[in-house]
């Protein structure tokens, strides 16, 4: 299975050096010195990771064979993406990878069906579950603690406290 990592930023400096926006808990893992890495566009790459480094808190990654700032430009925008075990788990239980939260049900705490997941969306500030409602709205739900109290994968669901206004103006769904 296919997992997105990283998507490529801007070149930093002269030398083929690319920010990152990481998309893993495990970057250490996925986007180590050695590391091999589909890519989308699938022109863009394979490309293999020849170091890394932060700065100023951000990821800094070389891949190997891009050598200037020209090249590292034009692997701009580009999703990084690496092979996974489709049994593979992360190591914190209360953690997930995108497809095992894909097609779950999601219901309230008192059982009312919201809908399905459809994908997790990765904005800046906090990851998004994509619900299709049961009317065939669209429903975002911050994926925070707070409002997503229980996921069950062997149940196939997601337990959602909803606040006041996120399901909209008729709460009882």
């Amino acid at each position: 299975m296919q997992l997105v990592v990283a998507r490529i930023g801007r070149a930093h400096g002269i030398k083929g050096e690319v920010t990152v926006e990481v998309r893993t808990d495990e970057p250490e893992l996925r986007l180590g010195p050695g590391a091999r890495l589909a890519t989308d566009p699938s022109s863009a790459g394979p490309l293999t990771v020849a170091e890394g480094r932060v700065h100023s808190g951000r990821l800094l990654l070389r891949f190997e064979g891009v050598r200037d700032r020209t090249a590292a430009e034009a692997l701009r925008n580009t999703l990084l993406i690496a092979e996974v075990d489709p049994e593979e788990r992360p190591e914190d239980p209360e953690e997930f990878y995108d497809h095992q939260l894909a097609d779950l049900d999601v219901v309230t705490r008192e059982g009312a069906a919201v809908g399905r997941v459809e994908e997790v969306a990765h904005p800046p500030g906090q990851d998004l579950l994509v619900v299709r409602r049961e009317d065939g709205g669209e429903l975002l739900v911050p994926f925070v603690h707070e409002i997503v109290p229980e996921v069950d994968l062997a149940e196939q669901r997601i337990v959602i406290d909803p606040p006041p206004g996120l399901l909209g103006e008729d709460e009882s769904l």
